[in-house]
């Protein structure tokens, strides 16, 4: 009897031994969704098709964007500062009002320099009234002269005497001209149009030109964006702005708003310390939506890949061989396709190594092997679009619906 029960337990322990062992080879080669994609397996996989969901290759045109954090500054920007020692005699204008260039700002003591142009006024008079005697002079020695009562000489002595006279009359006419400046700068005007800021003094303030100013000017339609580009892209953008300035996309990192401007400025020196290079976009501001000083998110479209092969980043596989995607054939069944991506970021890339129209694994690439059949997610196709990066390792983004159409513009980050 024991020996029986001996015999009964070695027999069950071989049988359990070989069920491990077979367990051991069936798993071993079930793994290549993971970690060893791309090596090799066999393509005859039996077994239920695994529920996946697929995105058609799309042709599209990609916008290569250099992608920058740009300040925004104002065109024009002017502090006013008055040009004379004096005091302010009236404000015209108030703290953020909008000013068009000649409106009135500000009134200044304008009493001594009055006096200026009367003084200089009464002295052109005066010299006017000396001209028209040295001419009458003049004319009575020239008759003297003809009747020979009078020698040549007395009649050169009246015509200096009338041309000194007359340069006399030019010089008060320019003294005049200078105390009529000297009275403008009593009156002070916009210089450009734009929105004032802080008004820094009130009537009856004493200013100085060289003091702080009175209000700063700054003009905000249209405005700029300056920003650096990386020193490799300057070719793209010089070409960018001898062809018309391209467009420039800012976006407003509150609302992520986007705004369409244009290159305008490129500087001419590198930044040796940095190596980028200067540069600046003009916008439209007409709703002030940018405000000089704020930081915006620039996007410059320095190149347009055409006709490239779009696909989610999602569904791009890191195997130890490279960049791989899962393609549906059609049987049904699915091969993998080692791809190269030639323009990446945010939810879409350009890749090379599959064509328009093929469809490729979003969702549920780490149940498959090479062979393994497929069936589409029905109620879970539009799910798996849109989440494919979270269901694999190397997912970054999630995909744009099979049926899209138009220009896609991918971003890249400037270096």
């Amino acid at each position: 009897m024991k020996k029986l029960a001996i015999a009964i337990v070695a027999v069950a322990v071989a049988a359990g031994g070989w069920a491990f062992l077979r367990g051991s080879q069936q798993e071993g080669g079930a793994g290549f969704g993971g970690a060893t994609a791309g090596a090799s397996a066999p393509t005859n996989v039996s077994g239920p098709p695994v529920s996946v969901s697929t995105v058609a290759v799309q042709k599209r045109d990609v916008d290569v964007m250099l992608e920058a954090t740009g300040t925004v500054t104002a065109l024009n920007s002017v502090d006013v500062r008055p040009q004379i020692a004096t005091t302010i005699t009236k404000v015209h204008i108030k703290e953020g009002q909008f000013v068009r260039g000649g409106d009135a700002l500000f009134t200044l003591d304008a009493r001594n320099d009055e006096v200026n142009v009367t003084k200089a006024q009464a002295q052109l008079a005066k010299d006017l009234a000396a001209l028209a005697d040295a001419e009458r002079q003049l004319a009575r020695s020239k008759d003297l002269f003809a009747q020979n009562f009078i020698s040549q000489g007395a009649v050169d002595t009246n015509q200096t005497l009338v041309e000194s006279q007359r340069a006399v009359v030019a010089a008060d006419r320019a003294a005049i001209a200078a105390a009529q400046v000297g009275l403008s700068y009593t009156r002070i005007v916009a210089p450009t149009s734009g929105r004032a800021g802080a008004i820094n003094v009130y009537p009856g303030s004493s200013v100085q030109p060289a003091g702080n100013p009175l209000v700063t000017i700054t003009q905000l339609d249209p405005i700029s964006v300056a920003f650096s580009l990386p020193q490799r892209n300057l070719g793209d953008a010089l070409a960018t702005l001898r062809g018309g300035g391209g467009t420039v996309t800012a976006v407003l990192p509150d609302s992520g708003a986007a705004l369409q401007g244009k290159l305008h400025f490129v500087d001419n020196v590198v930044d040796a310390g940095s190596g980028t290079v200067r540069a600046k976009a003009e916008f439209a501001n007409k709703d002030e939506r940018l405000w000089p000083g704020a930081f915006v998110t620039i996007r410059l479209a320095v190149q347009n890949l055409k006709g490239a092969s779009v696909i989610p980043q999602a569904a791009i596989i890191q195997s130890p061989r490279g960049k791989i995607v899962y393609v549906v054939d059609t049987g049904a069944k699915v091969m993998p396709r080692p791809v190269e991506v030639v323009y990446a970021s945010g939810e879409d890339a350009a890749v090379t190594g599959v064509k328009p129209g093929e469809h490729v694994v979003v969702e549920g690439r780490q149940n498959l092997r090479p062979g393994a059949a497929v069936v589409e997610r029905q109620g879970d196709a539009a799910k798996g679009r849109r989440g494919g990066a979270a269901s694999g390792a190397s997912g970054t983004g999630a995909t744009m619906p099979a049926g899209a159409s138009g220009p896609v513009g991918v971003r890249a980050t400037a270096a």
